[in-house]
């Protein structure tokens, strides 16, 4: 950062229970704190933020352009998500402001979450965990046993940080893995399908990991899930909305698909409650990114990207807004 006697001024907005990157953000800036105020947001930021240039979104509060108006001076945008879409990239494209989000701060923790909600869903160990606990043990025969999780076909859509970690983990497995993306990877040794339906059709177990776009929105639909067939089982570590949950939750009550290990909804935190009783669905908070080695790198590449802003150096994660 340049010479100052005085830190630059950061618009930091959270959720009440997100305080992991205060203490960060404090060492090294001035805070503006709108979620410290009884003020509504846009009359906060029209009374006080006139004059910000960069504006943390810690959580995934909606960055549209009615709210993007109250920021007239904005020109960093510093998302601590890795997806996007909850934030109007044209408007900031249009606006001159740049966007970053987390990298890859995640993407270990979330690929550890995948492969373990597999696991979980497979070998029934959440069933398995309220069969001992309920005392049905006593009476043999009553409890479902899992499958085999070695030797799996795993199709993965999206093959990026994320996704790539997922296949390097269920490679020891001996698990067949293919993949979906916008194009074909080079030097990766893993099949590519150009289509999901394909995809699904060739494979055991598909994980979502992929990026929310119009494009992505319910990519896998009731025909995917009938591809991928009554043994079939969804891993969603993406976006809730990358599946269409209405129907996932038919094709599971009907048979069509065998299971689901699910850390995303498409209306957080409200999760459809057919899935509450079913011992083939594995449910997470939307925590898999929830670690504190996690959240403390994505508070490091946060402060980098602020960091470079101010100093006009190149942004540590850069968005492509268009």
């Amino acid at each position: 950062m340049s010479e100052s006697s005085e830190s630059p001024l950061v618009l930091v907005q959270r959720p009440p229970t997100l305080a992991y990157m205060d203490d960060h953000l404090s060492r090294n800036f001035r805070l503006l704190k709108p979620y410290a105020s009884p003020d509504p947001l846009p009359v906060f930021l029209s009374r006080h933020a006139a004059t910000v240039t960069a504006f943390v979104n810690i959580g995934r509060l909606k960055i549209d352009a009615e709210l993007l108006s109250h920021l007239p001076s904005l020109r960093l945008l510093v998302c601590t998500s890795v997806g996007t879409d909850h934030v109007d990239l044209a408007e900031c494209k249009r606006r001159g402001i740049a966007v970053t989000n987390a990298g890859d701060a995640f993407s270990d923790d979330v690929a550890d979450c995948a492969v373990g909600l597999l696991i979980s869903v497979l070998r029934r160990i959440p069933a398995g965990d309220r069969y001992v606990r309920s005392g049905k043990w006593s009476r043999p025969g009553e409890f479902q046993i899992g499958s085999k999780v070695s030797g799996r076909r795993v199709g993965i859509i999206g093959l990026g940080s994320i996704g790539s970690r997922i296949a390097k983990r269920l490679e020891p497995f001996g698990c067949i893995i293919s993949y979906n993306a916008r194009t074909q990877k080079q030097s990766i040794p893993y099949r590519y399908y150009s289509d999901v339906l394909s995809l699904a059709a060739d494979n055991d177990v598909l994980v979502l990991c992929c990026s929310l776009t119009e494009e992505t929105r319910h990519v896998v639909n009731r025909e995917v899930m009938e591809k991928l067939g009554k043994e079939g089982v969804i891993i969603n570590v993406g976006r809730g909305g990358l599946i269409d949950e209405k129907e996932m939750v038919k094709c599971l009550v009907e048979g069509v698909i065998g299971g689901a290990g699910l850390d995303v909804f498409e209306k957080e935190p409200q999760v459809p409650e057919e899935l509450f009783g079913m011992d083939n669905v594995v449910l997470s908070p939307h925590a898999a990114v929830a670690t504190p080695g996690a959240l403390e790198n994505v508070a490091q590449v946060a402060i980098g990207n602020l960091k470079a802003f101010f100093s006009n150096q190149p942004l540590v994660s850069p968005v492509q807004v268009g």
